[in-house]
């Protein structure tokens, strides 16, 4: 157990040294190279180093601002279970950002879930959101919570 421990803390460290180098240089404004920094871990499926591109595409940071392509790194960040991305997909869905419309059901959902993950500011979005939604909206989106919680949080 202890080898196999040693192994994956090896395997880890590469992509906590580049997200740490990519967060040093977006702290410069050197964002394209921030990105780049990012990638290798982001493409592996680092949860952290996704949802720093989520933020750069969502501020245009390096990149052209592209709101769909930014939910579209947020969710996968989110679907690993990191509480400032699952905000961010919570956000965008409530202002329809990127997408058709918004889905107060599903912005509600993303809320609960980062308030259970962490995220101290969920709680508050989660209760200004709750005053835009009908009872059936919140009822649905209880019905998904339970289900992405035990998936998602088997713990909590």
């Amino acid at each position: 157990m202890r080898k196999f421990l040693a192994i994956l803390a090896v395997l880890a460290t590469p992509a906590l040294g580049e997200i740490e180098q990519g967060r040093d240089l977006m702290e410069q404004g050197r964002f394209e190279e921030a990105r780049e920094a990012f990638w290798p871990a982001a493409r592996s499926g680092n949860a952290d180093a996704e949802e720093l591109i989520g933020v750069m595409y969502a501020l245009g940071l390096g990149v052209a601002q592209d709101y769909e392509r930014a939910f579209e790194w947020y969710l996968r960040s989110a679907m690993k279970g990191h509480p400032g991305a699952q905000s961010g997909v919570g956000w965008y869905y409530e202002v329809g950002l990127g997408m058709p419309a918004p889905d107060l059901t599903r912005a509600y959902l993303w809320y609960v879930l980062s308030a259970i993950g962490g995220d101290p500011d969920a709680a508050i979005s989660q209760e200004e959101v709750v005053k835009k939604m009908t009872q059936e909206q919140i009822d649905k989106a209880h019905v998904l919570i339970d289900d992405y919680r035990v998936w998602m949080y088997p713990f909590r």
